[in-house]
């Protein structure tokens, strides 16, 4: 496990997403162990925004030196930003996940959506208990 700290409020999926509430819009990005485990980052595909997607729909596709997995998105809602920065620097995600790495802002359908998500010691938990 990396040394990086994840921000205060953040919450996280089985499926290495994570996000995090500012103000009326979810920020949903990858996760310091996915980043780890992923390797360097060359490709990212998110969807346009005004996209409506399900919780546990594919909303993109991240690409390293190592493989291409599938992003789910971790609440039901409609895609309000993408960080565009992205497109031609895919590293930042490497670099900053938490900050210049999100990958996009969501207006969320559910209030009790992050009923089922971890927060970050709980998520901490689950990574080393499947490490092991």
């Amino acid at each position: 496990m990396s040394e990086v700290k994840a921000p205060e409020g953040i919450l996280c999926t089985k499926s290495h997403e994570y996000i995090l509430k500012e103000e009326n819009v979810y920020k949903i990005g990858i996760t310091d162990h996915a980043v780890e485990q992923l390797g360097d980052i060359v490709f990212v595909e998110l969807p346009e925004v005004g996209a409506k997607f399900e919780k546990g729909d594919v909303f993109g596709t991240i690409e390293s030196v190592k493989a291409a997995s599938e992003l789910y998105i971790p609440i039901s809602g409609i895609v309000a930003e993408v960080n565009e920065t992205l497109a031609g620097e895919p590293e930042l995600i490497n670099n900053s996940t938490y900050k210049s790495g999100w990958l996009i802002k969501i207006e969320a359908d559910e209030t009790d959506a992050e009923k089922e998500l971890k927060e970050a010691m709980e998520y901490e938990d689950y990574i080393n208990d499947i490490e092991e």
